[in-house]
């Protein structure tokens, strides 16, 4: 079938660029990524990801993680799971 149709939105700049660069890494263009995502809307019968606003448990941890509070900080991953480990 012969793509005729036409999409059209608007986006921040800076989102589209950043978008971008990770399609191509992907071997993709806007277009195959558009088309793609229509595809699973279809299949789905719906948006292909979950769409939902945090619950306060998570609110509370973003505000926290924001603010420097309950912060884990490590130089590396073996630093990291080393200090998670200890605190059990």
């Amino acid at each position: 079938m012969a793509k005729t149709a036409t999409v059209r939105a608007r986006v921040e700049p800076q989102l589209k660029e950043r978008a971008e660069e990770v399609l191509s890494e992907l071997g993709l263009n806007p277009t195959a990524a558009i088309t793609l995502y229509y595809e699973q809307i279809v299949k789905r019968h719906g948006i292909p990801f979950p769409v939902s606003l945090p619950n306060a448990t998570t609110r509370k941890a973003m505000r926290d993680a924001e603010e420097g509070r309950n912060v884990t900080r490590a130089s590396n991953l073996d630093d990291l799971f080393e200090q998670l480990d200890s605190d059990e």
